[in-house]
């Protein structure tokens, strides 16, 4: 049935993980439905929109009846392929929040068909596929490989992304048993230039945060090498360039505001998490959220040091923030460091105006709804005491903004070919303009 495109796909989860999927599978001709809550998603989908920057349009795939969504998930007894992709969120104490997959597991038990492969994609401790599917559906003596199949395949999409995609990045697949395998395999080789298969769903599970483990440790690792650096007066920018020249062991990695999206500032806890029960305790994991995580902070302290070298302070001084989402050329805002740094600065009496031309509003972790200005006005910069950059979108005019006279703390070194003295990057002690003589901060 995968082989001859009439094997029917369920995609449970419809963000920015399980759209793009669901979409790949059209393009090749299966027959796939979307599944989730959002009755603002499915109506978009079943009127041809997408809702995701970066996704193409999905018109032609609706028009084709090839892709369809419902929020009822009673359609699973109709799929011969459901994968589910729900967010795992982390809860207040940073323990994983497993409630998504748990609420699949109970649509499952009550539609699933005799003979399904079943997949799981979003990211989760090693283990969750053998203990909160297989285990559950176990209870009610269907057996994986036997009754049905079971696979893990962890998600690997990076919104904004041009170069790779679902289609060019391969694609790791672990089955509970070798049918399962088999059968994984041959499903995402149908949209995929190539699987790589792991013996256990656990190793598939793992690779994922392992791969989200090596990000974080190693931001936190420059984020910390750039706090020395605006210590003891050393360009951190310049440094990595020049370590960067040497062509074997080293990789670089580029300090900032701190971590966002829903993979780095999430993943490792659930590795920490779950090692914790086997009496392990893993210090890099611990330290690297730690640093990270205190990156708004620092920020904040910059931008006082920034106002402070002008005579001002944070209270009462007019900043914009330039991109809210966590990285450029996209929508997404989830765990932004932007988010925190404007409440920070709101806290501390700042007059705030939040600009990024791919939002329309943000959420702060309080709750707080914040409208966000998609335009850039260069006539209105000059109004500012302080502009900080969090995000270096594209389509910015860095020229015009860099020109403008206003004093930029710049978190990404995207100002790095202007030779201004207004412009200050962190990592970097420069010295600004603070009329009528120069103030090294």
């Amino acid at each position: 049935m995968i082989q001859n495109r009439e094997a029917r796909i369920g995609v449970i989860g419809m963000g920015y993980v399980g759209l793009p999927l669901a979409l790949a599978f059209a393009r090749e001709e299966f027959a796939v439905t979307g599944i989730d809550l959002s009755v603002d998603k499915v109506q978009s989908i079943n009127n041809g929109k997408s809702y995701i920057s970066g996704v193409d349009d999905i018109h032609d795939v609706v028009e084709a009846e090839l892709f369809r969504a419902t929020c009822d998930f009673s359609v699973i007894r109709d799929q011969d392929v459901v994968i589910i992709c729900v967010p795992t969120p982390l809860s207040k104490n940073q323990d994983p929040d497993l409630s998504y997959i748990r609420s699949v597991v109970v649509e499952l038990k009550n539609y699933m068909r005799p003979g399904s492969l079943v997949i799981l994609e979003s990211t989760t401790y090693p283990g969750t596929t053998e203990e909160l599917i297989a285990n559950e559906l176990l209870l009610l003596g269907l057996k994986p490989g036997v009754d049905y199949y079971l696979c893990y395949s962890p998600e690997r999409v990076d919104p904004g992304n041009k170069t790779y995609t679902i289609l060019n990045t391969p694609k790791v697949v672990g089955g509970m048993t070798a049918t399962c395998l088999d059968l994984g395999d041959a499903l995402y080789s149908a949209i995929v230039t190539r699987t790589v298969r792991v013996s256990t769903t656990k190793a598939a599970e793992m690779s994922k945060l392992l791969e989200n483990t090596f990000r974080s440790v190693n931001i936190a690792f420059i984020n910390e090498i750039a706090l020395l650096c605006d210590r003891i007066g050393i360009n951190v920018w310049e440094v990595i360039q020049a370590a960067s020249s040497k062509p074997f062991g080293f990789m670089p990695f580029y300090p900032g505001p701190g971590i966002g999206g829903h993979c780095i500032p999430l993943d490792p806890m659930y590795l920490s998490w779950k090692v914790k029960g086997e009496n392990f305790f893993s210090r890099f994991i611990e330290l690297s959220q730690d640093l990270n995580r205190n990156m708004p902070r620092y920020i904040m302290q910059k931008i006082g040091d920034v106002l402070n070298a002008r005579g001002k302070s944070i209270k009462g001084s007019r900043i914009l923030l330039l991109g809210m989402a966590y990285k450029p050329d996209v929508s997404d805002w989830r765990e932004s460091p932007g988010l925190e740094i404007y409440e920070l600065l709101e806290e501390k009496g700042a007059i705030l105006v939040a600009n990024d031309p791919f939002c329309e509003h943000v959420r702060t972790e309080k709750g707080h709804v914040v409208q966000v200005q998609k335009t850039i006005d260069p006539k209105d910069l000059t109004e500012y005491d302080c502009v900080v950059l969090l995000t270096a979108h594209s389509v910015y005019d860095l020229s015009i903004i860099a020109n403008s006279g206003v004093t930029i703390l710049d978190t990404r070194n995207a100002f790095s070919a202007f030779d201004i003295p207004t412009i200050i990057r962190i990592g970097d002690s420069m010295s600004i303009v603070n009329e009528p003589s120069l103030v090294r901060i």
